[in-house]
């Protein structure tokens, strides 16, 4: 008898190996190659019998266009986040942490197109029917016809879904749990993950019907995360969120059918979650107005414009090499923030702790948050507050140079309708819509610390209960 072939795979990306190794040279992960066997299934390679293969019809580029029909979900967050709706027969990745919510939007969700009329079925293969069901009364969705099912076989989901005629919405939670009798390895492997998607893909493009599926994610790589199916489906979004604080993002990466970077933003609540329409107030809720160190970011999130507070803390510190902490924003690019201060405008922090945290446990990408860091982290070092009705943003140069950002008037707007009055950005932005808004346009990071100094020594000569000015 043959021996059956074996291979090693990497359960965080994929990466497939002939031997076992202790790291994975494709993602860097530590202890996630695991041996598979490959006989049969997505990793058995081309089976003996030949099949010959059928033409199929070829269609011209220029044929007759058609936009995507889409299911409206109801819930406004998740429709944006989707690009205006869930596209039919499409195929939607949704990962996060474990408990972070994914069962919980997706059951509202289900309810609120059940309400519609839609055709959905939700398919656990973590809970019970009747523990799906306290789950639904506890969010006030158990008066739905959303059907359910409890199965962990792909083909025994797909023959229960052919035999009861075509949803118009198939949710698989999670795909970790599924296995499928074309792969022998175990379920929440590589080989499994990969081939209860393809089976599930499948189904989707054949028979029209929106398919969702839950991925968890975890720091120790032992489960299969999304990651390896996220080339195989059409939309990939990622639900994020601290355990401190009450709300939650779902966060668009990847769109076929729309934009990507999008965000929609829930708040967790013992109903469930709530949409927040407006989650510039909710990140600027708690502010002090009193404290130094403290700026208000206006920055862009796919379409969205969002007002974030940037808080930073600069110390003297007695180490020999100062501590860098941030949460929320790139910790190279505040390196280089700092680089810049230091060697363009005279700033000495290399004596000094720094901490960056964006407020509510936000996430920031975009370079635009430049100077919004670089005003905080000189505001912190000389104890002054910065104006409370003013907003900051725009992109820093190694030379010390301001450089214009994308969506400034959509950014100016925002804040003008949260109440600010004023804003500080770089010169020369073309076709700005200036509004009723007092801009203070910079073209070197030098102007910012200056202005900034000058505010502190007006304070201190006027007799107010402030430190020194800035040092240089």
């Amino acid at each position: 008898m043959a021996k059956a072939k074996t291979s090693f795979i990497c359960q965080s990306c994929g990466a497939v190996y002939a031997r076992w190794q202790g790291k994975c040279e494709a993602c860097g992960e530590w202890n996630t190659i695991v041996e598979e066997s490959s006989a049969g299934g997505v990793a058995g390679g081309p089976q003996r019998s030949r099949r010959r293969g059928t033409p199929s019809k070829l269609l011209p580029l220029s044929g007759e266009k058609e936009e995507a029909p889409r299911i409206a979900s109801g819930i406004a967050e998740l429709d944006r986040a989707t690009g205006g709706g869930i596209v039919r027969g499409s195929a939607i990745l949704i990962g996060g942490d474990p408990g972070i919510g994914k069962s919980t939007l997706l059951m509202q969700a289900s309810s609120a197109l059940a309400r519609k009329g839609a055709s959905v079925v939700y398919v656990s293969g973590e809970e019970a029917v009747a523990q799906v069901r306290l789950r639904a009364e506890r969010l006030d969705a158990a008066d739905t016809s959303v059907q359910l099912m409890a199965e962990t076989n792909v083909e025994d989901i797909l023959a229960t879904l052919a035999a009861n005629g075509r949803p118009d919405l198939v949710i698989i939670d999670s795909i970790q749990t599924l296995w499928s009798d074309l792969a022998e390895s175990a379920p929440g492997t590589v080989t499994q993950v990969r081939t209860g998607a393809q089976s599930l893909i499948r189904f989707a493009k054949a028979s029209g019907a929106a398919v969702i599926l839950v991925g968890h994610v975890t720091k120790e790589g032992q489960i299969a995360g999304p990651r390896v199916v996220e080339h195989m489906v059409d939309a990939v979004l990622y639900f994020e969120g601290e355990g401190g604080h009450h709300y939650r993002i779902l966060r668009t990466v990847k769109n076929r059918f729309g934009p990507t970077d999008e965000i929609g933003v829930f708040e967790m609540g013992d109903k469930g979650l709530r949409e927040v329409p407006n989650p510039s107030e909710l990140f600027l809720g708690e502010r002090s107005n009193k404290a130094p160190g403290a700026a208000v970011f206006a920055g862009m999130e796919g379409t969205r414009p969002v007002l974030v507070e940037i808080q930073a803390l600069v110390a003297p510190s007695s180490l020999g090499t100062p501590r860098r902490a941030v949460l929320g924003w790139d910790a190279p690019r505040l390196a280089m923030v700092l680089a810049v201060l230091e060697a363009r405008c005279g700033v000495r922090l290399g004596q000094h702790d720094v901490y960056l945290n964006v407020a509510g446990g936000f996430r920031i990408s975009e370079p635009a948050a430049d100077m919004a860091v670089a005003a905080a982290l000189v505001s912190s070092l000389s104890g002054v507050t910065l104006p409370a009705a003013s907003v900051y943003f725009g992109e820093v140069s190694l030379s010390g140079a301001t450089r214009p950002v994308a969506h400034s008037g959509q950014r100016l707007r925002e804040a003008e309708k949260l109440g600010f009055s004023s804003a500080t950005i770089p010169a020369n932005i073309p076709d700005l819509a200036r509004g009723s808004l007092n801009l203070s346009e910079i073209e070197t990071l030098g102007e910012l610390v200056a202005a900034i100094a000058a505010g502190s020594l007006a304070e201190h000569e006027s007799g107010r209960d402030r430190p020194a000015p800035m040092p240089s």
